[in-house]
């Protein structure tokens, strides 16, 4: 039975049986059926597409300065609200400071093993890390996972719920590349959970978490996030989640197997993915011109 059958077999109605068994019995994953936006209200959608924006562009905000920067725009907002609604987008200040923060109570945290490393080959070193995607009527959320040293984005998927099943959905569809050395992502509940921590260390792979709030530790996912949305998500308006997915497929795409970026002498994440690194690449494009 094909997936598309399977998929119309599923029952959304009330008084059925959850969708997430249903999944397990289908054996659907289940952000295939998690597509339709996450709701909130017009006045709150609004607000959280202005933060997002902000943040792009003043990563260090926190809510009192995020709270000042709306008032100061002609909003009439607490700090309360605008902390909630960045709580809600999974978002907070980065900047420099001791690692400090407490992660969720009865989690496991890891310590930063970047610090001093050359990354200098694909599979030495990924990342990962989760967005938020607004839409005109709710929001979705966006994990990547990218191999630090190419850029090439390895795996993604969309969600609903910022929860730890969509994660590991991500995490498989990378591991179908291969497995890295060392997995850097931020405290998260997410990656501090125990199934995301077991997946990755019965792989043998070290887990490698920034500090809490910290600017630099996943800085190349942070502009893929910036690249994301303002050359592809910011430009459109996603009527729904099929949608989104749609245009999100085809603008990771392009940046996978078309956009050179000027930190890879021009190269693209793909190119330098598969060669191992910038050095390889470079070096075969020369022979491939002497040739």
């Amino acid at each position: 039975m094909n997936r598309s059958i399977r998929m119309e077999m599923l029952e959304r109605s009330e008084g059925t049986l959850p969708l997430v068994h249903q999944c397990q019995l289908l054996d659907l994953p289940r952000s295939s059926v998690y597509y339709r936006p996450a709701m909130a209200s017009e006045e709150d959608l609004h607000l959280m597409a202005l933060l997002d924006k902000q943040y792009l562009l003043r990563p260090s905000y926190g809510s009192r300065r995020m709270t000042l920067w709306l008032r100061d725009q002609g909003y009439r907002v607490s700090r309360k609200r605008i902390q909630r609604l960045m709580g809600l987008m999974g978002i907070e200040a980065i900047y420099q400071k001791p690692n400090t923060s407490k992660g969720e109570q009865g989690s496991q945290l890891w310590p930063y093993l970047l610090r001093g490393v050359a990354v200098v080959r694909s599979n030495q070193v990924w990342c990962a890390d989760i967005t938020y995607i607004p839409m005109p009527k709710g929001f979705l959320y966006l994990i990547a996972v990218m191999d630090w040293h190419s850029r090439f984005v390895l795996s993604w998927q969309l969600s609903n719920t910022m929860d730890t099943h969509f994660c590991l959905e991500a995490l498989e569809g990378a591991l179908a590349f291969g497995k890295p050395e060392i997995f850097n992502t931020d405290q998260g509940s997410q990656f501090t959970s125990e199934p995301w921590t077991r997946r990755l260390l019965n792989q043998g792979i070290q887990i490698s978490m920034n500090g809490r709030g910290r600017c630099l530790d996943n800085v190349f996912v942070e502009r893929l996030w910036r690249s994301l949305k303002y050359e592809e998500v910011y430009l459109k308006v996603y009527m729904n989640g099929l949608e989104a997915q749609a245009n999100i497929s085809e603008y990771l795409h392009f940046y996978n197997r078309e956009r050179r970026h000027q930190s890879l002498h021009y190269l693209t994440p793909q190119a330098v993915y598969e060669a191992g690194s910038v050095t390889a690449c470079l070096q075969a494009q020369e022979v491939l011109t002497l040739n």
